[in-house]
């Protein structure tokens, strides 16, 4: 009896010992259950949890098999036991993986508190098809002969078959030149839209794969599909920019249906699908909209039994399938829905609908009347100062939905193959009452994750995060476009660069740029240039000559580090290394002084310019020379260390000689004796700081001179797209916090709260796009949804409310809060990759209370803005190891919630 006893006391301090560590949020290559996936050795992350203080794990056992339950004859590796605190990006080391299979997974761990987990909950990844003649469909053409100058209708395409036997599983394979709309049996195929997405076509071309066992019935079926000019052949840029890509639209699609006895039956595109252009999708462009007559609809088109004997035969062509790739970003999908927040009649006379934000993507709307009506809706970013209907800033873009009705009850509409940037619509020759309940807003985006927020005491803050957070959404649609509305929409590689870093706080992008940055090394020159947009469709046939832009070019060496700094991605460091020591080769050709000197630079764009009316006021303006000097010494250094992490000795040491051959240079060229520089602009000074350009001796001058600029404008900045992302925390890494609070809570024009007092909800392009007296900035160029001065969000989560990085992907993380009189609290949170951190501080009477979450297997160092150490106190008792520094009181942590009141 009592051995018995003594057995179950085991067993309990076994079950306790579990529960007090687990794992969870397994990730695949930074992707929860990735199908398809073609990285031959997947990178596998999770994270810790635990109640307990100061968790580090000391060991991890990973498991794979092709089943959920891991026995023994599925099992195919097992890591054993790996002493290590590694738990993000951990490769697998198993057997060669097979194309099309699934893979399961699932992790246990060790910590260094003696606690062993349980067994984490099973995840998976499926694989792609790996090799070329894993394809079995050939590539078709639906259409006979095209105009390519015009906007043609979308073609369809379908096939029927039969499946003979009981059906296990089933995958659909499937790629387009143009975008696809699969569906199988009347139903679409999947959430994603826009597929197969933007990528730079010439080089790679992205598949999509879907699991359609459930759409699918044993005998008769049928399959379709309907294709969309996109950005394959639709308008691009401007000046009646088409066909950048190719003329016809292409289908590649293969169905692989696999039977409960191991049998396999494939249906792919061949000469036996069918095809015809002429059903309701009359024209479908993304930058002019979408016209559908629903009076040409073809019922039952893509089920089985339709008789499709007018349709035409297919061409089958020829095109390579070693290009063909799986998706290394998230998919773009409807990731939110808004309702009208009132109905407005203007000045002129217009039906307009307010919903209350900027956003991108469409509209949906109901509608009852006769047959042969048309409805139009037209789409706005902003009303003009008289309260009409503004779209002149829209340029040649059309952004219009044209729906003629049927005539058959109530007909509901949204567009299949564009997408638009609104806030207002103008609804034209809508029959019956105009009613709210009859039209949604469909936000829609890539599918990124939110992982950050930021919140304080000031309204006005609260909503500049909000603006930074919706304009980023609404640019991340498959690519980092500039704008979502007008005819432009391209990737623009100094607004990336500007804002990456940014990016990564508010949400999981590592996915996202992975693939932009594996389309810049496409379109990359071969001299080395890097394009003003990626995909490039500006200077394409260029190919061997691109000429590129300081501060735009550089993303190829800012946005691999930023995101290497987030996420910790040794391997995205390996494969854009060549890019980026091509760039850094090119310029150099051109400054072989360390000055670079003349080129196609667009400057600190956007900065303040001074008025008309009082032309002796300082402009801002900066040399761009000088900004381009500063960059090509930035990207050097940051190829050093890049060099350095990559174990390169020799190249470390031949990027450490060049950056300091360029900063003398800098300093002989462009700055006095006095610290004062030759542009003598806030811009200047804030390169040169934030780039460690300047001397020693000359650095307090220069930090002086920029103080001076900004009070001598009534702290107020001058700064455009380059200079702005670094001011503040030049600012505060030189000991003006304070100034740049006082930057960041100015009102007035320009400033980042001027926007917001304007009424704004997304983030300009211009600091004055709305001017004071509620007129327009030059149409030309003048978006209310860009993300570049967003920026600003970086410097509000690490200075303001204190959430900085320490080591590699949080490894270790800085909580270093600088408060300020201006506010009563702030705080941010974060989800690593290794779990939430939370850095929120709060004025209570004369004391500030700082609470802080620090996730399992990381470590923290907590400076506290106060010099008595011996005051500080941590859940009301005293901190033993809280000690004294030039910056506050410094506390070492472990995992755990703490709160400080000092």
């Amino acid at each position: 009896m009592r051995s018995l006893y003594l057995l179950l006391i085991l067993l309990g301090l076994t079950v306790s010992a579990h529960a007090q560590v687990a794992v969870n949020s397994l990730t695949c290559e930074h992707l929860v259950n990735p199908m398809p996936l073609d990285a031959k050795k997947p990178r596998l992350s999770w994270k810790l949890n635990s109640p307990q203080r100061n968790i580090l794990q000391t060991a991890y056992q990973i498991r794979v098999a092709s089943t959920a339950d891991f026995g023994k004859k599925s099992l195919i590796w097992d890591s054993g036991k790996i002493p290590s605190a590694q738990s993000i990006l951990q490769e697998y080391a198993g057997p060669a993986l097979q194309s099309a299979k699934r893979y399961y997974w699932q992790v246990k761990v060790w910590d260094n508190q003696n606690n062993e987990s349980l067994w984490s909950e099973a995840a998976w990844w499926e694989m792609g098809l790996l090799n070329p003649e894993d394809w079995k469909a050939s590539w078709i053409e639906p259409e006979l002969t095209v105009n390519t100058k015009s906007m043609p209708p979308p073609p369809l395409t379908r096939k029927e078959f039969s499946l003979r036997k009981k059906i296990q599983s089933a995958r659909l394979y499937a790629t387009s030149h143009g975008l696809n709309f699969m569906v199988i049996n009347g139903k679409k195929v999947g959430e994603d839209l826009f597929t197969p997405g933007w990528t730079a076509y010439q080089d790679h071309l992205q598949y999509f794969v879907y699991d359609v066992s459930n759409l699918l019935t044993p005998g008769a079926n049928a399959i379709g599909a309907v294709l969309g000019d996109g950005w394959y052949r639709g308008y691009l840029a401007w000046e009646d920019n088409r066909n950048v890509y190719g003329e016809k639209l292409g289908l590649l699609a293969q169905l692989v249906v696999t039977y409960t006895d191991g049998s396999q039956q494939i249906i792919g595109t061949d000469a036996s699908w069918k095809a015809q252009n002429n059903s309701a999708i009359r024209m479908a462009d993304l930058y002019n909209g979408e016209t559908y007559d629903a009076r040409m609809e073809i019922p039952n088109w893509s089920k089985p039994g339709f008789d499709d004997k007018g349709w035409w035969a297919v061409n089958v062509v020829s095109f390579p399938k070693n290009n063909l790739i799986a998706p290394q970003g998230p998919p773009v999908r409807r990731i939110q829905e808004l309702k009208p927040q009132k109905i407005i009649t203007t000045p002129q006379g217009d039906k307009v609908i307010d919903f209350g934000q900027n956003i991108t993507g469409w509209i949906r709307f109901k509608v009852t009347g006769p047959a042969g009506t048309t409805v139009t809706i037209q789409h706005a970013e902003v009303l003009d100062k008289k309260g009409n209907f503004y779209t002149t800033n829209l340029r040649h873009a059309k952004c219009e939905l044209n729906y003629t009705l049927k005539g058959v009850g109530e007909e509901t509409f949204e567009p299949h193959f564009t997408f638009m940037g609104f806030r207002y619509i103008k609804i034209i020759n809508y029959p019956g009452n105009l009613s709210a309940e009859n039209f949604t807003a469909v936000v829609i985006h890539s599918d990124i994750k939110k992982t950050g927020d930021f919140t304080c005491s000031n309204p006005l803050l609260n909503q500049l995060q909000s603006n930074i957070q919706w304009g980023q959404r609404g640019n991340f649609l498959d690519v980092p476009t500039d704008c979502p509305q007008r005819d432009e929409r391209l990737g623009w590689t100094g607004d990336a660069q500007a804002f990456s870093r940014t990016a990564a706080y508010n949400y999981q992008v590592a996915g996202f740029f992975n693939k932009w940055l594996n389309d810049l090394i496409a379109d990359q020159g071969e001299n080395g240039g890097v394009p003003h947009v990626i995909p490039d469709v500006l200077q394409r046939k260029e190919k061997k000559n691109i000429t590129g832009s300081s501060g735009w070019g550089d993303v190829c060496t800012i946005a691999p580090w930023n995101l290497y700094q987030v996420y910790g991605d040794q391997r995205l460091l390996e494969r854009q290394y060549n890019s980026m020591e091509k760039w850094v080769a090119w310029i150099t050709t051109k400054a072989p002084d360390g000055l670079w000197k003349g080129g196609p630079h667009f400057g600190d764009w956007l900065f303040y310019q001074a008025q008309i009316s009082n032309p002796t006021e300082k402009s801002g303006y900066t040399d761009p020379d000088y900004i381009a000097t500063a960059f090509y010494a930035n990207s050097v250094e940051i190829l050093r260390k890049t060099a350095q992490v990559l174990g390169k000795k020799t190249d470390e040491a031949k990027y450490a000689a060049l950056f300091d051959k360029i900063k003398k240079a800098f300093n002989h060229e462009y700055v006095a004796a006095s610290g004062r520089t030759i542009s003598d602009s806030q811009t200047s000074y804030v390169l040169g700081l934030n780039f460690n350009l300047f001397e020693e001796k000359n650095r307090a001058a220069a930090t002086a001179q920029l103080v001076r600029d900004i009070k001598s404008r009534g702290n107020h900045l001058s700064t455009g797209f380059l200079g702005t992302p670094h001011l503040c925390h030049v600012l505060s890494d030189n000991g003006h916090t304070d100034v740049a609070y006082d930057l960041l809570f100015q009102e007035s024009y320009p400033s980042w709260l001027y926007p917001v007092k304007m009424g704004a909800t997304t983030i300009w392009e211009r600091w004055d796009g709305i001017k004071p007296d509620s007129s327009f900035q030059d149409a030309g160029m003048n978006s209310f949804n860009h993300y570049a001065y967003g920026a600003i969000g970086d410097w509000m989560y690490r200075v303001t409310a204190g959430l900085e990085i320490g080591q590699v992907a949080y490894k270790h993380i800085l909580i270093q809060p600088q408060p300020t009189p201006k506010l009563s609290f702030a705080k941010a949170s974060f989800q690593s990759s290794y779990g939430e951190i939370v850095s929120g501080w709060e004025r209570q009477g004369e004391k500030i209370k700082l609470t802080v979450k620090i996730p399992a297997n990381t470590t923290a160092t907590v400076t506290l803005p106060t010099k008595d150490a011996s005051a500080v106190r941590e859940g009301g008792n005293p901190v033993a190891n809280a000690k004294n520094s030039a910056k506050g009181v410094v506390v070492e942590v472990g995992s755990g919630e703490y709160v400080f009141e000092f």
